[in-house]
């Protein structure tokens, strides 16, 4: 596809957006599940339903333009996808599990709202004024979600390395139990 205007090429980064959007409706359900932290697992649920509105919002957006929003894969954002799926996959600790879907999920929001907020000037400049408040509406709660993110961190965190540290005392234990054992023989 040639990009030779800022509309084409504001077109090109919208489709973008809108696959990854649904790549994430298809993803946080499977995150929300994974967590065992409820406040986690009720941030990606709250997520999925406000994602649902960012998709409406595209939707919207594209036909003001006359586009259509199909035809594009985002690539990033299946590799960030891939790489949660991945964690999920792990044998991990509960409290470590989250603290890592958090990473994930943090991931993805900040590739989100780099996006936004570059469609978001575009649609400035081309002088869309209804694209862009909508798109700022959109990045604005991307930012609330990684706030929130970042808010559950602080806790998840410190509770994943408390269980690993419980977990190396109780490592520690076993290997002092182990060479009092021998030591008897």
């Amino acid at each position: 596809m040639e990009l030779a205007t800022l509309r084409e090429l504001f077109v090109h980064e919208l489709k973008d957006l809108y696959s990854a959007e649904n790549m994430i409706i298809k993803a946080l359900p499977k995150m929300a599940k994974a967590a065992s932290s409820e406040e986690l697992r009720s941030a990606f649920e709250e997520h999925l339903e406000q994602t649902t509105v960012h998709v409406e919002r595209l939707q919207q957006i594209f036909e003001n333009l006359n586009e259509s929003p199909k035809g594009k894969t985002c690539k990033g954002m299946e590799a960030l996808i891939e790489e949660g799926k991945e964690l999920m996959e792990e044998d991990a600790n509960p409290e470590v599990l989250d603290a890592g879907l958090i990473a994930a999920a943090q991931k993805v929001e900040h590739y989100e709202m780099a996006g936004y907020g570059c469609v978001r000037t575009y649609a400035e400049l081309l002088g869309d004024q209804q694209a862009a408040a909508q798109l700022q509406e959109t990045l604005d709660e991307e930012g609330q979600t990684d706030k929130k993110l970042t808010d559950l961190a602080e806790t998840i965190n410190v509770e994943a390395n408390e269980s690993q540290e419980e977990s190396s005392e109780d490592g520690e234990e076993k290997a002092a139990g182990k060479r009092r054992r021998a030591a008897k023989r």
